[in-house]
């Protein structure tokens, strides 16, 4: 069996959640607890979600979610050398570094919500070695290759290396199982990765990539419209039989291989029956490969957030769920993610830790039941 079966094989095994059975069990627990039925509204959602990807009636310790985990993957992207950043590619590398030394945005923010912070090259046109980042428990060297072609030019990767990215993913979600994750969120780091999840989002949208294509790390309208024309130019170039490839030819046309281990992250934490909150843009453009792939994986994802980023509406539109949070952000990372993620832990802990009516001696009332 090739890689390209293997991948398929394994994501087919992924099954819808039983919501009938295990949304019943949440609901006769949410139900019993000393408040009016229904009163906490999405937190309670989120519980029975969460019993219902985990299958427990109870799926957290009393002391709440003990083992959570951002995995930021990241990865270079050719098409950089059009101008559609104002960053150089050399900045992944050094954010990177950042990132294990942990003095960036989701260092912060995952120590407020108790989270770890895993960083993945899958990508990364450097030798991480070769800036003075040291390998530890943080990091995991998944990389594909050097960064992606430039999309303008020709696809971004080919069809062997989008499978081994997706595979990557897979596997990183299996080794986070390992050290006992509870709940994981997505990240990402990319210099210029806003244009190949724009173009992802108008493949399967069919939205005209003006409508899609946003400020990125701050563009000004210029670079938006060459992004567009870029974007236009890739889709009808890149993606084969005459745009209507599977999720493998779009991630190998138009995508980046950060993107493609976030699809397989998703997937694998599907398999692993291991609840995912998707961060903004960029993952939720994973996100769109992974639904490709297996439609099911939908069931296994929360969004953590609204991104302020154009193109972010019409993917979540595409999926049909709505994000916990819309704090207005657009960083990437897994920062919208992470927070979206302890409002989760707060849900669980809600079901988990609040007292039923009969245990705290309250008569509740005929409609609550």
């Amino acid at each position: 069996m090739n890689d390209r079966d293997y991948l398929f094989s394994v994501a087919g095994k992924i099954k819808p959640v039983d919501k009938k059975k295990f949304y019943k069990i949440a609901e006769n627990r949410l139900n019993r607890l000393i408040k009016p039925k229904g009163s906490l509204g999405r937190l309670e959602e989120f519980a029975k979600d969460v019993v219902a990807i985990t299958e427990k009636e109870r799926p957290l310790s009393n002391n709440g979610l003990n083992n959570k985990f951002v995995c930021v993957f990241a990865g270079d992207h050719g098409v950089v050398e059009e101008g559609v950043s104002l960053f150089k590619q050399d900045v992944t590398a050094q954010m990177v570094k950042n990132f294990l030394s942990g003095g960036a945005a989701i260092n912060t923010i995952a120590d407020s919500a108790g989270a770890n912070v895993i960083v993945v090259d899958v990508g990364i046109n450097a030798d991480m070695g070769g800036i003075g980042a040291t390998p530890s428990s943080s990091f995991i060297n998944g990389k594909v290759r050097k960064g992606t072609f430039n999309i303008y030019k020709g696809p971004a990767m080919t069809a062997g290396e989008a499978v081994e990215s997706i595979l990557k993913g897979i596997e990183i979600a299996g080794m986070i199982k390992e050290k006992g994750a509870e709940i994981c969120a997505t990240g990402d780091m990319g210099i210029g990765n806003t244009t190949p999840a724009s173009a992802i989002t108008c493949f399967y949208s069919k939205k005209a990539p003006e409508l899609v294509c946003g400020r990125g790390t701050g563009v000004n309208a210029d670079v938006i419209k060459k992004k567009a024309e870029i974007i236009e130019k890739a889709i009808k170039s890149n993606i084969r039989n005459g745009g209507n490839g599977d999720a493998i030819d779009v991630l190998a046309g138009v995508g980046g291989l950060e993107i493609g281990a976030i699809a397989g992250f998703i997937l694998g934490c599907a398999i692993n029956r291991i609840p995912v909150v998707v961060d903004g843009f960029i993952s939720t453009a994973g996100s769109l490969v992974a639904l490709n792939i297996n439609p099911c994986v939908s069931d296994y994802m929360f969004l953590g957030h609204l991104s302020k980023e154009k193109g972010h509406k019409a993917a979540v539109k595409l999926i049909g769920k709505t994000p916990v949070l819309d704090l207005s952000m657009r960083l990437g990372e897994g920062t919208g993610a992470v927070i979206a993620m302890k409002i989760i832990e707060t849900a669980l802990n809600m079901y988990n830790n609040m007292l039923t009516f009969d245990e705290a001696g309250v008569i509740a009332s005929k409609l609550n039941k």
